[in-house]
């Protein structure tokens, strides 16, 4: 089991009221992916021959997010198909939900500029992380 990811929260991320901006939970999504695909795929994976690009986000504010707090970022995988998975995500503080999330990934050659099918070991190693809820 992959732990959650692990935010720390930058002035720059505040908004003139002291919250996280709306923007901002987007690169938390981003950081999480990050976290989670180092540990499913290692750091060596290539990611220009087979990478993904984000077609779709969705976000749930539920309870803002300030400076001193210490969020952690879940994730999960919803949907697999053949070019596309789908991950959701839970931002907490402590037991607290904050913000709920979707993102829509598409497998990507960028060295052809082309959608591609799922790596075998991509979709092996997402199987496990949905295994893993």
């Amino acid at each position: 089991m992959i732990g959650p990811a692990r935010i720390h929260v930058r002035f720059s991320d505040l908004d003139v009221l002291g919250h996280v901006n709306n923007s901002i939970y987007l690169s938390y999504f981003e950081i999480a992916r990050v976290h989670y695909f180092a540990a499913l795929l290692g750091k060596n994976w290539d990611w220009t021959n087979n990478g993904v690009i984000l077609a779709k986000n969705e976000v749930e504010y539920h309870k803002p997010i300030v400076l001193h707090d210490a969020p952690f970022v879940h994730v999960y995988l919803d949907h697999i198909g053949e070019k596309s998975f789908t991950l959701s995500y839970e931002i907490k503080v402590g037991d607290a939900l904050h913000t709920t999330g979707k993102s829509t990934l598409v497998c990507f050659d960028s060295s052809k500029h082309a959608t591609i099918p799922i790596d075998p070991v991509m979709k092996e190693a997402l199987n496990q992380l949905k295994q893993g809820q």
